[in-house]
This record gives structure tokens, sequence and C-alpha cells, in this order.
């Protein structure tokens, strides 16, 4: 939803700076011909004025029209490429492959990579080379005659002439359309990034307020709990010959337990033990733990796993942490497919001493409103949940410096990426 809406209002701007840079230059073209000639326009320029104008329109048919489009995308794939079109013409009115106006290619290439980053400038890149390419070949046969403004006049230029402008055009425009979409990706990264770090932040807060309420509440719970689990043991040892009480006794004990457990599940998600740190090596424990995990016909039926992992990095971690956070993923990606499915696993190995574990499914995802509460405790979507597993998981990661971040849309799946930090192998 947030990188919809940034790319919405990228959209919108773009279509606000060309009525900008239409209007600049119909206001240099007046001021251009009025300065040197206030006399009745020719006809060159009328032809100019009456493009400014057919841009004119076109912004506004964009703006009618913008709210109704469903495929935005789409349509700004298909402004980057009429824009082309649109500048060639520019450039054929003011003096053809000889134009001044050239620039403006660059221009489209440049914002076209700020919208739909490597692949739309790559596009507009070729856009524009083939339309000067064949602009400057047909004047160079005769074939298309450019109109001259004022003083512009044509030169005859050789066809080696030719061939370098359009040589040094093309190259200009690949060059710039791979400058500018590396930089508007590497933009695009560090802001999802800063975002990701936001959120996250957002998160350990939260938990932060919980977590000491937590700690405290599962205490209180969990002393009359036991309390009573003994009273109730002692009352059974005492009843004889009424299977009914007795029945209802082991209700009572059946139950406590279970309240028993998830006050457990509590304080683990308040107050995480603090484990027995140790050097893992990830590859290795990563892969102990899915070929365990792969055994388990209950939950793995009908999914397939596979993995990319990395030799020799090590964290510094509990094992048994480490495998109830990978497990506990796992599961919720396994219950999330119906029916037959992939869970991939891959790591990465990041700059910063850091290793990403993704966690991919293709299962049946969740909604954007769901994906903002899914780390609270208590949050759940299935029957049987408790919703304190991601909560757990959260704060586990949490106590060892590390991250856990997550991507989903609707019946398409859903990726966890783990972010902890790398340690040197001990010798």
């Amino acid at each position: 939803m947030r990188d919809e809406n940034d790319f919405l209002r990228r959209l919108k701007w773009l279509m606000f700076f060309r009525v900008i840079v239409t209007t600049l230059l119909l206001g240099s073209t007046i001021a251009l011909h009025f300065g040197k000639n206030p006399y009745p326009l020719s006809y060159h320029l009328i032809v100019l004025y009456g493009l400014i104008a057919g841009i004119f329109i076109l912004s506004f048919v964009y703006a009618v029209f913008f709210n109704r489009i469903k495929e935005k995308i789409v349509f700004a794939y298909a402004q980057v490429a009429i824009d082309t079109v649109v500048v060639s013409l520019v450039i054929y009115v003011t003096g053809g492959s000889s134009s001044i106006f050239s620039f403006l290619y660059l221009v489209v290439i440049i914002y076209s990579s700020m919208l739909v980053f490597r692949k739309g400038s790559m596009l507009a890149a070729a856009l524009c080379s083939i339309q000067y390419g064949v602009m400057a070949c047909l004047e160079y046969n005769g074939a298309l005659d450019p109109f001259i403004m004022d003083d512009i006049s044509a030169v005859n230029c050789a066809l080696s002439h030719v061939l370098y402008k359009i040589t040094v055009t093309m190259a200009a425009c690949f060059a710039v359309a791979f400058l500018s979409s590396l930089l508007s990706e590497q933009t695009r990264k560090t802001k999802n990034e800063l975002l990701a770090m936001e959120d996250h932040v957002k998160r350990v807060e939260k938990m932060a307020g919980i977590g000491e309420m937590a700690a405290g509440l599962a205490h209180e719970i969990r002393n009359p709990l036991a309390s009573l689990r003994g009273s109730i043991q002692l009352l059974g040892e005492d009843i004889y010959d009424a299977p009914d009480h007795e029945k209802l006794m082991q209700i009572i004990l059946r139950e406590t337990d279970r309240l028993s457990s998830l006050v457990s599940n509590f304080l683990l998600f308040a107050k995480p033990p603090v484990g027995k740190v140790k050097a893992i090596e990830l590859d290795k424990a990563l892969t102990e733990t899915i070929e365990l995990f792969e055994k388990d016909s209950g939950v793995c039926d009908g999914v397939l796993i596979t993995k990319t992992l990395i030799p020799n990095v090590w964290i510094a971690m509990d094992s048994l942490h480490l495998y109830q956070v990978v497990w506990n993923l796992l599961l919720n990606a396994a219950e999330s497919i119906k029916g037959g499915g992939n869970i991939n696993i891959e790591m990465y190995s990041l700059k910063n001493s850091l290793v990403d574990i993704k966690i991919a499914d293709n299962g049946c995802g969740i909604s954007k409103k769901r994906l903002m509460s899914i780390f609270d405790p208590f949050f759940t979507t299935k029957a049987a949940g408790t919703g304190l597993g991601l909560s757990i998981v959260h704060r586990i990661l949490e106590s060892y410096g590390g991250r856990i971040d997550v991507e989903s849309d609707l019946d398409r799946g859903t990726i966890f990426t783990l972010k902890l930090k790398r340690i040197d192998p001990p010798t």
C-alpha cells in the first residue's frame, strides 16, 4: 500500500511537471519570436503552437481519466511512450536532428527512471534512440524535410556525420537511462530500508510497553494457577467411585494445563529467557531444522521446500531459539498453503555484517490491513491459534539485535525476512 501510494504520487508529479515544461516552452517561444519580429505568426510557429496546445490537451485528458484507470503502471508506461513521440515532434518542428531541444529526450529518460525505474528508463531510451535515428536517416535521404524556424538553416551533412550524431545520441540516452535508473533503484532500496526500520522501531516500542505489563500479569496468573492445580489433584485423591466427578476433575486439570502453557508462552513473549549463546554455522542449523520439519507429515503434506544457503556464515545465538524462530515461520508458511505449494528458503550475505534469511511461500497471503497487526500478541486468523507465535519470534530476534520484516499479497504468498548479525568464524 505504501509503495502504491508513492507510485501514484510520482505519477501525479509527472503530469504536473509536463504542464510546467510545456508552459516554459510556450513562453520561451513567444518571447523569442516577438522579441525579434512582432509581426503575424509564420506557418512554422503556428504548427509549434498547435503542438504545445496538443500537449496541454493531452495533460488535461490524463488528469480526467487518472482516477478511472485501474492499471496505473500500464498508464505510466503509456505516458512515457507518448512523451517520447511528443518530444520527437517538438524536435522535428524546431529543426529536426539539429534541433536545440534534443536534450528533452534525456529529460523523458530521467523522469521515467524515477517513475517506472530501470525497465521504464531503458524502454524510453530505446524509443528515443529509434525515433531520433529514423528522423536523422529520413532527413539525410531527403524523405523528410524538417521545419526550419527563423534564422536556423539546414546543413547538408555527410553520412559519417549523421551516423556520428545518431551514435552519440543513442549512447547518451542509454548512459543516462542506466545511471538514472541505478540512482533511482538505490534511492528506492534506501527508502524501503528506512521505512522497514521505522516499522521495526515502532513495533519494538509498542511491544516494550506490552512486555512490561505482560511479565507482571503472567507471574500473577501462574502462582494461583499452580495452587489451583495442586488443590484439584488433592481433591481428586479423595474421590472414590464417582466417575462423573473424576471426569470433571480431568477436564479441570486439562484446561489448567492449557492455561498454564498459554501463560508460559505469554511470559516467553514478555521476557525471553537468556539462552546459551554460542557460535552457530547458519546453513547447517537451517538444514537440520528443515529436515526435521519435512518429516512432520501432519503439516508438510503436499508442501515442497527448496533452499539456497550460503556456507561458512556464522551467528551468535542460542540454537534452541534459532530452531524455535525458524520452525514457527515454516509452520505458518505450511499452514497458509492449501492443496500443495512451495516454501523457498534463501540466504543473502549483506555488506553491513548482516545476513538475510528469506522464507517465502505461495500460500493464501495476508491482507494489508491484517499485516499491520500480525506481530501483536493474541492476534491470529487461525481457529486454534493463540496469536503468540510471531510475537515470540519478534521478541527473540530483538533480544539478539536482529529484525524480522514481512511482505505479503493476498492469494500470492508471504515473505518473512530475518536479519541477523554475522560474526567471524570461530578459530
